[in-house]
């Protein structure tokens, strides 16, 4: 594509980023095959070429966006699947994350719209305020169904409310020198502390000690073009991880979170343009891991012979590109595994955009439901807590992190979602 950028503007490094992927766009459309909101809405405008053209016309412009650019700029997942269909390599990323830092900063949203977007900032990004705001959705969950659009979004079964992370510490015994550090979060730590307990069971047994390190890691914010946010929520992660490391020697840091875990490795991107943290942020990426990507040796598993539709979520596939990891790990557990038609497609939770975006993400849910209904599974597993939360309901399969699975398989926990299925199997004998 052609731009016209002034040597002026492209002076910001920023910008001279986006004019090089702008310029990378052949403009071929066949990115847009790839995009849940082009293949839902059928819209040249929520698709990525459309949506490329109008960011391009508002960075070049200047000034205050269209409210056509927000409302389409906005109704993007952020899956990243045409990152990875694209041909020629144009990083996607990079265009919509400036764009929505742009229109943060110079777009003035209606009061409502601003009171929403700062109460998910303020909220998610602390364990406490998500415990009190899951209450709230109970309490108010039968109000918020008869509410236009918003039906199911807030109040679905699933979230659970049990008691913080920090008792996989006092479940287990370190035992041996090796450590490894397991990021908090934020959603995950209030409304399913099960998993993080289910992983260190897991490590445990591999003799690595756990050691629990508390903060957001900012994608929330990050997404919601809250740049400077962002940035103070990814120094207190990366410095409670030097301190970790220099306290209880641990040389790895895990979220048990896929979004949480592509945002981690991007630390250095979002601090390219800082002397002091840029280096510490390319050190701290270097020791980001997925735990799919951990050493799995020593395996002890027992056969679950469960049926088991695994939902990869956009940050493991477009984000991480870890196909076919996590798969591998299930089926060496001992589960029969089984693709979802339609599997590229978003499931519509994409961080705050249920809240943000309650229609499309609810037609996204369905759509993804029922092509998971269709391979007639026993139980959904996924690598993330918003697409686990966000397809978790009485209109669902069980859906539990793999996490937990692979746990039961070597003798942990059963997950509580399971009992039920797992009692039916039993009965039925």
């Amino acid at each position: 594509m052609r731009t016209q950028f002034a040597a002026a503007q492209l002076a910001d490094p920023h910008l001279a980023e986006a004019e090089k992927n702008l310029r990378a766009c052949m403009h071929c459309g066949i990115c847009t095959a790839t995009c849940p909101t082009y293949v839902l809405l059928g819209d040249e405008r929520d698709g990525p070429r459309g949506r490329i053209v109008m960011m391009q016309k508002m960075l070049e412009e200047g000034g205050a966006p269209s409210a056509e650019t927000v409302l389409h700029v906005d109704r993007c997942l952020s899956c990243l699947a045409c990152r990875t269909a694209c041909p020629s390599s144009v990083d996607y990323a990079r265009l919509v994350d400036l764009s929505r830092a742009y229109i943060e900063e110079n777009f003035r949203r209606p009061l409502r719209e601003r009171l929403l977007r700062w109460a998910i900032a303020e909220t998610m990004s602390k364990p406490s305020r998500v415990r009190f705001a899951l209450r709230l959705a109970r309490w108010f969950a039968p109000v918020v169904a008869l509410l236009p659009g918003r039906a199911g979004v807030m109040g679905r079964k699933g979230a659970s409310l049990r008691s913080g992370v920090r008792e996989n510490q006092r479940e287990l015994a370190a035992t041996a020198s090796r450590g490894m550090a397991i990021l908090e979060g934020c959603v995950q730590a209030a409304a399913a502390p099960e998993i993080d307990r289910a992983l260190s069971r897991i490590m445990s047994r591999r003799g690595c000690r756990t050691v629990m390190v508390e903060g957001c890691c900012g994608s929330l914010a990050h997404h919601l073009g809250q740049t400077a946010k962002a940035r103070r929520q990814a120094k207190q992660v990366i410095a409670a991880f030097e301190s970790a490391s220099r306290d209880n020697g641990v040389d790895t840091i895990v979220a048990s979170a896929t979004g949480c875990v592509a945002h981690l490795k991007d630390y250095p991107h979002l601090f390219h343009d800082d002397l002091d943290w840029g280096p510490r942020a390319e050190r701290f990426a270097g020791r980001v891991r997925d735990i799919s990507e951990l050493s799995w040796s020593g395996q002890k598993s027992a056969t679950r012979r469960l049926r088991v539709a695994f939902h990869s979520a956009c940050s493991a596939q477009n984000g991480l590109r870890l196909a076919g990891q996590v798969e591998a790990l299930l089926v060496g557990a001992g589960f029969d595994v089984m693709p979802i038609p339609e599997g590229h497609l978003c499931c519509g939770s994409a961080g705050s955009y249920s809240l943000l975006q309650p229609e499309i993400s609810g037609a996204l849910r369905s759509r993804k439901l029922s092509n998971i209904r269709s391979a007639a599974p026993d139980v959904v597993a996924t690598g993330n807590i918003g697409c686990l939360l966000h397809l978790s309901g009485p209109d669902a399969p069980p859906v539990v992190h793999y996490v937990e699975l692979l746990d039961w398989a070597e003798g942990g926990k059963i997950p509580h979602a399971l009992k039920r299925v797992v009692e039916r199997r039993v009965s039925s004998r």
